[in-house]
């Protein structure tokens, strides 16, 4: 049954300026990071713009000569998130049970109300009509059996398309397609099946499952399972609720008694808790920090910060947070740090961190971390080798009995 729908703002930042300001209609818009500086990155770009090659992550010097007539702006995040939310209030006209998965992007399961607005293909009409007559923003809608083929046919006609793909035409629009164009495969996965020759998205359905369960454990069941058109997920409004809060805090082989190893220990605390935020795709405001000493007292003191992700915050938070509730004498045999008040981050820009640069920094190094294992970067203070022990591990070293 076709009961899946997916909807896909088209070019979303970019639509929400040409919505405000009507006479960008037409014209073509980047959105870019720092619109003054060459070094600033477009995050995104109208249709109008996209036709001269200008693309996402693109340095702004290559945009601006390759559309030198196009209107470049900086980035107004209060603008998205209220834009987005009045998305979201006219999709739950048409279901109950809608599922946020971006800032702008969203699954809806009809079941149920085909007696209220039609069958499927027609509520994705009204949807994106409605959408259209309301905030002046177009969409692409998938509709499907389920939540992996809703979301591959979103992605087929942009923008403005309405695309409906069915389990017996997976074979024919599915399988051919590029297996980095598979939803779930991201380019170090793609990478590694390519290596295997596995260039396709039918060539990964060709494979015995058991061959992809040896190489990639339950992540190769899972996208065998997408490759054969297959997702028995349901659409879940609660979905974006599943966390509260992230927190790494470690019991000390040997008690700490000088601000430079509590502070190497914090730091190396907030890179974990900050990769684990990151990688969940979260931002936090409330930061905690956890202080235990040789009697077993232990003290528990938070702070407030701007919604972030990056380890500099976190560990700067930390650090004041023990230079005001610690004497740098009292020995110290467990010391933790959390993040907390955590929310989805919609997009991969950042709705609240302002700090692009030290974002991008923080993702480089949780590739070449994930790519070349925890040893292959570190940061300076954690260099000391009474720290990070023999082997040179970021992760604390000789203090390595974790909780």
């Amino acid at each position: 049954m076709l009961s899946i729908l997916h909807v896909d703002m088209n070019a979303f930042y970019a639509s929400c300026h040409q919505a405000l300001d009507p006479s960008l209609k037409g014209k073509p818009v980047i959105v870019a990071g720092d619109p003054k500086k060459r070094n600033g990155i477009v995050l995104t770009a109208s249709y109008e713009a996209r036709k001269f090659g200008v693309k996402t992550a693109m340095p702004n010097w290559q945009a601006r000569k390759l559309c030198p007539h196009a209107v470049f702006i900086k980035p107004d995040y209060r603008l998205y998130v209220a834009t987005s939310h009045r998305v979201l209030e006219i999709l739950q006209r048409f279901s109950p049970v809608v599922e946020v998965f971006s800032i702008d992007e969203a699954w809806l399961d009809v079941t149920g109300c085909e007696g209220l607005f039609g069958d499927a293909v027609t509520i994705a009409e009204k949807i994106q009509r409605t959408v259209i007559e309301e905030l002046s923003l177009p969409c692409s809608v998938g509709v499907s059996c389920n939540k992996l083929l809703a979301k591959m046919a979103s992605d087929m006609k942009k923008p403005m398309g309405i695309t409906v793909i069915t389990p017996e035409d997976v074979p024919d629009v599915i399988w051919p397609l590029p297996v980095d164009e598979l939803f779930g495969v991201g380019p170090r996965l793609a990478e590694r099946l390519k290596k295997m020759n596995i260039n396709t998205i039918g060539d990964l359905a060709a494979v015995p499952v058991e061959m992809l369960e040896a190489a990639f454990g339950l992540v190769g069941r899972h996208i065998h399972l997408f490759a054969n058109g297959i997702d028995d997920s349901p659409v879940d409004p609660h979905s974006m609720d599943d966390a509260r809060s992230m927190g790494h805090s470690i019991t000390l082989p040997r008690d700490v008694e000088t601000w430079d190893e509590a502070e190497a220990v914090l730091l190396s605390l907030a890179e974990q808790v900050g990769r684990r935020v990151r990688r969940g795709n979260y931002v936090g405001r409330v930061v905690t920090v956890t202080l235990r000493d040789s009697s077993f007292s232990t003290i528990t003191r938070s702070t407030t910060i701007p919604h972030t992700s990056a380890t500099e915050d976190i560990y700067a938070a930390a650090k004041r947070l023990l230079r005001s509730n610690w004497d740098g004498r009292t020995p110290l045999r467990l010391l933790g740090v959390s993040l907390s008040g955590l929310i989805r981050e919609f997009d991969q820009i950042s709705v609240f961190e302002a700090d692009e640069k030290k974002k991008r920094l923080n993702r480089v190094i949780d590739e070449i971390r994930e790519r070349f294992g925890d040893n292959a970067i570190f940061r300076a203070k954690l260099k000391s080798r009474d720290l990070i022990g023999q082997k040179g591990s970021p992760a604390i070293g000789p203090f390595a009995r974790r909780n």
